[in-house]
């Protein structure tokens, strides 16, 4: 058994080995966290581990409200995606509120 054949991103609980005296070994980046990992895990994964890359923030996004509370959003793309245990990705959202203040919203109707 072993890594050898597999390295998994985060807690993955199907990323395992058999181990030593048939108890399981694991693969996957979270088994640092909980020190269950298969023996050579450190050779097959974390050497080979590539980790999460991001571009920039693009930029914000309209207020979703023309008048009064509303939100506003922007994203980032993954340039280099996780493998074999590496980094997982940041978030590639965010939100946050705005006031919408379009010049009708004065004017009574």
């Amino acid at each position: 058994g072993g890594c050898w054949h597999q390295c998994c991103p985060g807690r993955n609980n199907t990323c395992w080995a058999p181990g030593a005296r048939r108890a399981r070994c694991y693969c996957d980046s979270y088994c640092e966290r909980t020190g269950d990992c298969c023996e050579d895990y450190r050779t097959a994964c974390r050497h080979a581990a590539v980790g999460c890359a991001v571009g920039p923030w693009g930029p914000w996004s309209g207020c979703s409200s023309r008048c009064g509370v509303g939100s506003k959003a922007r994203s980032r793309q993954v340039t280099i995606p996780p493998w074999r245990g590496g980094e997982p990705c940041p978030d590639l959202k965010q939100r946050r509120g705005c006031l919408g203040e379009h010049p009708t919203c004065g004017m009574a109707k």
